[in-house]
């Protein structure tokens, strides 16, 4: 089910992050959703530095009861981390989990001088305590827990905010 127009909110996210964009500012999209996300503000923003793109597979708090993800990506930063600006860039904030696994991985390549987190939603119920500077819509009301949002694009590249049940 659609709930959200997720390419309103992209142009929306874009404006908020627009004012901050300096020619050093870097984007890191996390694999899936984000980095689906991180390809459209960084065309829409006229970013300089390449995108980069994070695989958290392997820096997940839950790797070891979970396992590997069915898809892993190659994580690939093709810009010095090193005293960076760095805008992290995820669909959905959700417990948190991710985000703190995604800062984990940037850390591996330097130690950036600031990193922002910009989200196309927020849907609520953080268990770690991870806040982003740039969100499209917060959602008024936690989803249940056995209810997934995310984000899906076509193959002509539109974006849309899915609501699952999960089984």
């Amino acid at each position: 089910m659609n709930i959200l127009d997720a390419e309103a909110l992209c142009r929306q996210l874009a404006e908020q992050i627009r004012p901050h964009v300096t020619p050093a500012t870097a984007l890191v999209g996390i694999y899936t959703g984000g980095l689906w996300l991180a390809e459209r503000l960084h065309k829409e923003l006229g970013i300089n530095p390449p995108l980069g793109a994070i695989d958290v597979s392997f820096y997940r708090d839950d790797y070891g009861s979970k396992g590997l993800h069915a898809k892993p990506q190659r994580t690939e930063i093709p810009f010095s981390v090193e005293s960076a600006h760095i805008i992290l860039v995820d669909d959905v904030l959700y417990t948190g989990r991710t985000t703190r696994a995604a800062l984990n991985g940037l850390f591996d390549f330097g130690r950036p001088a600031r990193i922002e987190l910009a989200v196309l939603v927020d849907r609520g119920s953080r268990e770690l305590p991870i806040a982003a500077r740039y969100c499209a819509h917060t959602l008024p009301d936690a989803l249940p827990r056995d209810q997934n949002l995310e984000l899906q694009r076509d193959e002509a590249g539109k974006l849309t905010l899915e609501l699952t049940q999960l089984a």
